[in-house]
């Protein structure tokens, strides 16, 4: 059984000083993967005992960027995906293994007043078009901060919400034409009418304490090997972050 952990911890440097690595030695997972680390080269000791590191930083300074740790090496390692628009800000490491590939991804926030929001959208077509080239090779893993609150059950205040960065119906839309191309999200597989679960709370408004938060963080796995699946968690008790790690099991 291999345990997949995924962590926006917004900020590596800051998440350090708040146990990241007793928890990361406790958590003992076969790929530990990073989102919004917000680092430049350099600027941080990227060995880890035990495990093969990548990292895809972003070109501007303190800003995006995505790592992983895997205690298999891979047989292949790319960053991006491979258009340029999209390459300069750090948001995509997929790992080529023998019977999948593995991908962690930062998708690219809306913004205040959706000034991004055309964005996004062609960021959802190219990279979705990205996953499905791979599948037809071999399965997909896809985990990180997908930056979407899927469906109403996904998030505290839908109503309030509903035109805001992240629940917009363009983007929940977007999310379900991935998961209709022949993918899983793990989590509603085995957690269907599960709610009140998050992986993410503002800062502000003490929205943790009140469980005001989003579920945005995910592990979407390809149809053709979600057999293997055996459990997804939300690790809602780590702190450290603005988001909590989650957790995929697969055989």
């Amino acid at each position: 059984m291999s345990k997949f952990i995924s962590w926006n911890v917004n900020g590596l440097r800051a998440v350090v000083g708040k146990g990241f690595w007793e928890y990361f030695d406790e958590v003992d997972a076969d790929i530990f993967c990073l989102q919004e680390i917000k680092l430049s080269e350099g600027q941080f000791d990227s060995e880890k005992e035990g495990y093969h590191v990548y990292w895809n930083y972003a070109e501007k300074k303190g800003y995006s960027g995505t790592a992983i740790f895997t205690k298999k090496e891979p047989i292949s390692v790319s960053y991006g995906i491979g258009i340029e628009e999209h390459d300069h800000e750090g948001r995509v490491i997929t790992l080529e293994f023998e019977d999948y590939y593995f991908i962690t991804c930062y998708t690219p926030n809306s913004q205040n007043e959706l000034k991004r929001l055309d964005y996004r959208m062609t960021w959802e077509d190219d990279f979705r078009a990205y996953m499905c080239e791979l599948n037809k090779k071999k399965g997909v893993i896809l985990c990180g901060d997908l930056n979407v609150a899927h469906e109403e059950i996904d998030i505290k205040n839908p109503k309030t919400n509903r035109r805001n960065a992240g629940f917009t119906d363009e983007e929940r839309g977007k999310m379900t034409e991935l998961l209709d191309a022949g993918f899983v999200d793990s989590f509603r597989h085995f957690y269907p009418d599960q709610a009140e679960i998050y992986s993410w709370w503002s800062y502000r408004f003490h929205a943790r304490e009140k469980n005001a938060g989003w579920r945005i963080d995910y592990f979407i796995v390809s149809e053709d090997i979600k057999d293997r699946m055996k459990d997804a968690k939300i690790h809602t008790e780590v702190m450290g972050s603005d988001h909590c790690p989650i957790e995929l099991d697969f055989e």
